[in-house]
């Protein structure tokens, strides 16, 4: 249960947070001291603090639809987990790197954006790796036999 609502709320602040880079209000004009990238379509600093740019924006609406998709099973959610805190601990590793921290000009991972990306990492790795609680594995069991009955009528 507890890793439904993990993916289902994250998958919310994570469109909230690509929305929020379309608007221009919320989104800083990059100084002159971050790293060079090449696209610089909606380049900013979102609430002055987190680097973005358009390609960010997908990026984070994409996976808050990934949360949202997985926040219907037990199962997918876990995945989600699972999922999120690889992508997200690579991302913040590659951050911390000066050659990658764009990575390869197209996507600014620098800045606030390391620590954010490795605590995102570490709580998606709580919800998705932790071992399941018996609830946890009695709901699932009870999901599974809810879409098998709906599928025999």
């Amino acid at each position: 249960m507890r890793a439904r609502y993990f993916a289902l709320i994250s998958g919310i602040v994570f469109i909230l947070i690509g929305l929020f880079g379309f608007i221009p209000g919320m989104v800083a004009t990059p100084g002159t001291g971050g790293p060079e990238v090449v696209v610089k379509a909606g380049y900013g600093y979102l609430l002055k603090a987190f680097p973005i740019n358009v390609l960010d924006n997908i990026m984070y609406i994409a996976v808050g639809i990934w949360g949202l998709v997985s926040y219907r099973s037990y199962m997918k959610a876990r995945s989600y987990g699972r999922g999120l805190a690889i992508f997200y601990g690579v991302l913040a590793i590659m951050g911390l790197l000066p050659v990658l921290n764009t990575v390869f000009g197209l996507i600014p991972i620098f800045g606030n954006d390391v620590w954010l990306h490795a605590i995102t990492a570490i709580i998606a790795a709580y919800f998705g790796f932790k071992t399941p609680s018996v609830v946890e594995l009695r709901e699932h069991e009870r999901n599974l036999a809810d879409s098998r009955s709906r599928n025999r009528l």
